[in-house]
């Protein structure tokens, strides 16, 4: 190791002797350097740096078996336990497709990767060039040990020194004014929308941020809800046995859950699903506005919440189970409805 990487390993030492149950990425932020930065440390250690083509490596994750795949942004964590299966990719985007694990990667961003062995829990963590965790996959007590060192064997990096070349954050562009924008062509846009996907392409041809397509959206297209309204659908949900989809992102992967949601614990700043297969903790402080969003498709109306900071980046999106072909339950919709009109009365 460097000297720079030694001065850092002993200042982390110290910092979590005084601070022992602090996060890494807490700890990362508090000591001014990035959570790859503080996984290098421990290299010779508890970590092991990889190299090597992700994608390739991504593709021999099914001989894992049954993990846990963690993708987070500052205020959610999603966490998800099952197979990787139906690995996937065009070009530098991937795919992962399967009933429990369906993750969406963007590869132009994942910079570090290494093998981490701690508290008796072993995992594969991969960071943007940032320093910035991107996506990371948890051995279970069914996972496949043999095939995981197997795997840290084989893209195992030469260089061992943990001196990371650390890029800086991208400068975050600001929005152009609404009074740049063609606000009745982009009104119009939205309504001739006919696949939830497209909607990216809409910000994009337009210039728009994804929060002020909020501001500009048509008429009863995008209405804004409180946090407790955003709990209430859970809530309704967990009751109801209703299957949702919850869509978690950063800059490298977005992590879906679909499925029911069922053990929800407030704790702190924090709310939580606390459920065998699914867990998400999310920091009620951070979210800033929250919205019902309304997208037309070929199937019908779509229905969404979204969840923005105080910046305007997105937290999270949560939409009714459905499939391409597939109308929106009406049961999805009635939930939303009733917390976007609380005087309305369910059917």
């Amino acid at each position: 190791m460097t000297t720079t990487v030694l001065d850092l390993k002993k200042q982390y030492a110290a910092f979590k002797a005084e601070n022992p149950k602090v996060r890494i990425r807490d700890a990362a932020q508090q000591l001014g350097v990035s959570e790859a930065e503080l996984v290098a440390t421990g290299i010779g250690e508890t970590a092991t740096q990889l190299a090597g083509d992700f994608r390739e490596l991504l593709k021999e994750v099914p001989t894992l078996g049954y993990v846990m795949a963690l993708t987070r942004n500052d205020s959610v964590v999603h966490e998800r336990k099952g197979e990787y299966l139906n690995v996937s990719f065009n070009g530098h985007v991937g795919l992962v497709l399967g009933e429990d694990i369906d993750l969406r990667l963007f590869l132009i961003h994942w910079k570090f990767g290494f093998a981490v062995h701690e508290n008796d829990r072993k995992s594969l963590q991969f960071f943007a060039s940032d320093g910035e965790a991107v996506h990371k996959i948890y051995l279970t007590d069914q996972s496949n040990e043999l095939a995981y060192d197997a795997l840290v064997d084989r893209y195992r990096a030469t260089d061992q020194t943990g001196n990371l070349a650390i890029e800086p954050k991208p400068e975050v562009v600001a929005p152009k004014p609404d009074s740049e924008i063609d606000v009745a062509a982009f009104q119009q846009a939205w309504l001739d929308l006919k696949d939830t996907h497209a909607f990216f392409g809409l910000l994009r041809k337009y210039n728009v941020s994804r929060l002020q397509a909020m501001r500009l959206a048509p008429e009863g297209y995008a209405l804004p809800i409180t946090m407790e309204a955003v709990k209430s659908v859970f809530d309704e949900a967990s009751k109801s046995s209703l299957p949702i989809m919850i869509f978690v992102g950063n800059q490298g992967c977005i992590q879906i859950h679909t499925g029911e949601v069922r053990k929800l614990v407030p704790m702190g700043p924090w709310f939580n699903v606390l459920d065998p297969q699914f867990n998400l903790h999310l920091r009620e402080d951070h979210v800033a506005s929250a919205w019902v969003v309304k997208k037309p498709t070929v199937d019908g109306i779509v229905t969404s919440l979204e969840l923005y900071d105080a910046e305007g980046n997105q937290i999270a999106l949560v939409f009714g189970k459905r499939k391409p072909g597939i109308p929106e339950k009406t049961e999805w919709r009635e939930v939303v409805a009733q917390v976007a009109n609380p005087g309305r009365t369910r059917m």
